[in-house]
C-alpha cells in the first residue's frame, strides 16, 4: 500500500511538473491574444470538442511555415479555426490559406475566426467533404505546406492527396499520430489507430519524403505528430 501511494504522489508530482513547464513555455514564446481566445471562447460555446492543437503546437505549425518561405497553406481539417490562425500568420500579405471543413456551421464558426483574428484577407474555408474537395484543388497546387488534422481514419488517403498537392521542398505534417500510446497496439480496433497504424507504415516506405514522428505530452495528453519533407 505504501509503495502504491507513493507511485500516485509521484505520478501526481511529474504531471504538475508537466504542467508547469506547459505554461511557462507559452507564456514565453506561445502567448494566445484576442484572435486566438476568441476563437477557442467562440468553439467552446458552439460546443465543439476541446480537441484544437495548444499553443506550443501552434507556434510550431507557423515557425514550420515561416521556415519554408510559406506562400500558400493547405489544412485538412478546421474544428474551429485555432490552427487555421496560427498558419495564416505566417503568410506574407500576398499568401493563400485554405481550410477544408465538412460542417457548414463550423464553417461558419470558423470564417467568424478568421475575420477576428484578421487574417480573413489570406485564409478561406471551403465546405464539403475532403476526398471530394481536394483533387479540385489540383489546379492550386503545389502547397508549402500541407496540415492534415481531419477524421483520422482517412488519414493515409489524405496523406496521398497531400503528396500530390505537394513540390520538393513541402511540409507535410500530420496530427495525433501517437494515440495515447496506442499506436503500436496491433490489436486495435480503433479505426482512428488503424488509420494512423496505416499512415505510419505507408510514410515510412515512401521514397518521395523524409520523415519522422515525435511524441508530446503536455495539456492535449499523451500523443503526436509526423512531419515529412518532400524530397522528389
Amino acid at each position: 500500500m505504501t509503495n502504491d501511494r507513493s507511485e500516485l504522489a509521484l505520478l501526481q508530482q511529474q504531471t504538475k511538473t508537466r504542467q508547469k513547464i506547459v505554461e511557462a513555455i507559452t507564456h514565453q514564446f506561445a502567448a494566445e491574444d484576442e484572435g486566438l481566445q476568441h476563437a477557442l471562447m467562440a468553439a467552446k460555446q458552439a460546443g465543439l470538442p476541446e480537441i484544437q492543437i495548444s499553443p506550443i503546437q501552434g507556434k510550431l505549425l507557423q515557425l514550420l511555415a515561416a521556415a519554408c518561405n510559406a506562400q500558400k497553406i493547405l489544412e485538412i481539417g478546421s474544428l474551429g479555426g485555432y490552427s487555421g490562425i496560427w498558419l495564416a500568420r505566417a503568410l506574407p500579405p500576398n499568401g493563400r490559406f485554405i481550410t477544408l471543413e465538412i460542417n457548414p456551421t463550423h464553417a461558419a464558426l470558423v470564417k467568424n475566426a478568421f475575420v477576428q483574428a484578421g487574417v480573413s484577407d489570406r485564409a478561406e474555408v471551403r465546405i464539403g467533404r475532403a476526398l471530394e474537395l481536394l483533387p479540385q484543388l489540383q489546379h492550386e497546387a503545389p502547397f508549402d505546406l500541407i496540415f492534415i488534422d481531419a477524421d483520422k481514419a482517412n488519414t493515409p488517403s489524405y496523406f496521398e492527396w497531400a503528396l500530390k498537392l505537394s513540390r520538393t521542398g513541402s511540409l507535410i505534417v500530420v496530427d495525433n499520430v501517437i494515440r495515447n500510446g496506442a499506436l503500436t497496439d496491433i490489436e486495435s480496433t480503433d479505426a482512428a489507430v488503424q488509420g494512423m497504424r496505416r499512415f505510419i507504415k505507408m510514410a515510412g516506405a515512401e521514397p518521395r519524403i523524409s520523415a519522422t514522428a515525435l511524441q508530446t505530452v503536455g495539456s492535449k495528453g499523451y500523443d503526436g505528430f509526423a512531419v515529412a519533407l518532400v524530397t522528389g
